[in-house]
């Protein structure tokens, strides 16, 4: 098999879905049960300062997870795509300032942080013509100019909305809410988004105008 045929069956595109999706949400999944079962695990373990509450156990767990799924990512892709890597960064400074300092404070603003950084890169792109949108996404959607300028719009936008709800949340509710609504809350309101962008990909798709 030739080098070519590898680089096109491990690129990202073509991984299996239901490990792409295990990749990207696996850190947050298991941020959330090192969270609700942060109290039997300290107990068990005995584990002390840092990890002897449960929102800092969970930072150190989604630490780790984050730089594993970025080096699983790399053996198979071969690839390190942009967002992973601003996260894996992000995740390790604020989770090491969380631990080192011992204030949950950090860990809370990293979904503020990465989201604000995302939106104002995309929409930062916008204004000198740019659409990093289409960089990331081009290889598996195939859109028209106007459609990858609205799309990426839409997307920066809604990175910021994401990063103001997230501010409202921790500030205003429990931590136990906050970790909640990190993965139930958080991924619901991707999905619905993702959803309510079909048509507008569907009117743009190069695809459909060539059929």
């Amino acid at each position: 098999m030739s080098t070519e045929t590898n680089n096109k069956t491990n690129s990202p595109e073509n991984i299996n879905p239901a490990l792409k999706m295990a990749l990207e949400m696996g850190p947050v999944i298991l941020f959330v049960l090192a969270y609700n079962f942060g109290d039997r695990l300290i107990s068990a373990f005995d584990l002390q300062p840092p990890f002897d509450k449960p929102i800092f156990l969970a930072t150190a767990v989604i630490m780790v997870a984050t730089l594993v799924a970025i080096a699983a990512s790399w053996v198979i892709t071969r690839t390190l795509p942009a967002m992973p890597i601003v996260t894996a960064v992000v995740v390790s400074i604020f989770g090491g300032l969380t631990l080192y300092l011992q204030d949950d404070t950090f860990i809370k603003l990293k979904p503020t942080i990465i989201n604000t950084l995302f939106g104002a890169t995309l929409i930062g792109g916008m204004l000198f013509e740019k659409s990093f949108l289409r960089t990331v996404m081009g290889s598996a959607f195939q859109l028209d100019e106007d459609g990858w300028k609205k799309l990426t719009r839409r997307w920066g936008f809604f990175f910021l909305f994401l990063a103001v709800v997230n501010e409202i949340v921790w500030r205003n509710f429990s931590e136990g809410f906050w970790v909640g609504f990190k993965f139930w809350g958080m991924t619901g309101l991707t999905f619905a988004f993702v959803a309510s962008q079909m048509p507008l990909m569907m009117n743009h798709s190069l695809e459909e105008k060539q059929d």
